[in-house]
């Protein structure tokens, strides 16, 4: 039996825990949220440690990859150390490579996108992602500078979200992680209704990236549209489908009505492929996944969506 465990920063109200059996093997897959308090979070990891077999580090990540450029959180370094036995990853290895083939699984199994005009918020975030689709000739507008500075400007380009990430990635990973990304309570919030950027949802055919970034600012009204993402509750599928959504994806699969995070899945990974991590290669992961079928979750809600508001 294996035992996998996520300690996130992200809410406790989207704890979730489900046994397995994966090539004939029983997988607990665990996920426990500190409500943002990170010092929380070491002290369950140190009381885990070596009593499982793979950390899953959720709610942060230890980089930021924007090209070839890596880019280290201050915050996230106490929580990876804090793991002295059993080995912690935090999505960025299945980010870069699950994710990249994302959207060239949507095009080959769901509907054809190629040309499509994508939204992404955040692509340093979806980096991965965002390659499938630049690949696909899809129209990329990324919404770093929105989310990160709350400037209406959009990047149209990964090379010019490198070179932008150059200059603000290493003075943003300095600052304490609250100010980057909603953590605990904040993940509960309600929709920003400000506006500033309904246009960039409106005018897009797919809305990619964070689903808590997509939580936060996708205006009502959303009919015909495609979202894809991850870590997604049936709650926020409930949501979805009632802001108008026509499609979701998610690059993990469901499991029993939760989409886990990149983090979450890789962890499962470290602990069924058995090996060192640093020996780890990304053809491991994918080899594994192709071995047990995991494929992304597709999700339909119809054309008869209700749109409503959220106050």
């Amino acid at each position: 039996m294996k035992h996998v465990v996520s300690i996130s920063i992200g809410s406790s109200r989207r704890n979730h825990k489900v046994t397995m059996d994966i090539n004939d093997e029983k997988v607990i897959i665990e996920r426990i949220g500190t409500d943002g308090d990170i010092q929380m979070a070491i002290r369950l990891i140190r009381e885990l440690d070596g009593k499982v077999d793979a950390f899953g580090m959720g709610g942060i990540d230890v980089y930021l990859n924007a090209g070839k450029a890596r880019y280290r959180i201050k915050d996230a370094l106490p929580i990876m150390e804090a793991a002295k036995i059993t080995p912690m990853v935090d999505g960025s290895g299945l980010k870069m490579s699950l994710e990249r083939q994302v959207p060239g699984f949507i095009n080959d199994n769901v509907e054809k996108i190629q040309g499509k005009s994508v939204f992404i918020i955040p692509g340093i975030d979806r980096y991965g992602m965002a390659e499938g689709f630049q690949n696909l000739g899809c129209d990329l507008v990324l919404g770093d500078l929105m989310v990160a500075l709350g400037i209406n400007i959009p990047i149209k380009s990964l090379k010019m979200l490198d070179r932008i990430a150059s200059v603000i990635a290493p003075i943003a990973c300095r600052l304490p992680f609250e100010m980057l990304y909603p953590t605990g309570k904040e993940q509960n919030k309600e929709i920003s209704k400000a506006g500033k950027i309904d246009k960039y949802f409106c005018e897009a055919d797919i809305i990619a990236g964070d689903f808590h970034y997509i939580r936060h600012y996708m205006p009502c009204g959303m009919q015909g549209k495609m979202v894809v993402t991850n870590t997604v509750t049936v709650e926020d599928s409930e949501w979805l489908r009632r802001c108008g959504v026509r499609i979701l994806i998610t690059s993990t699969p469901n499991m029993e009505g939760r989409s886990f995070g990149t983090n979450v899945i890789e962890a499962m990974l470290v602990a069924l492929i058995g090996k060192d991590i640093n020996e780890i290669t990304a053809e491991d992961y994918l080899r594994v996944l192709k071995e047990i079928n995991f494929k992304p979750r597709v999700e339909y809600f119809g054309s008869e969506n209700a749109c409503f508001a959220e106050k």
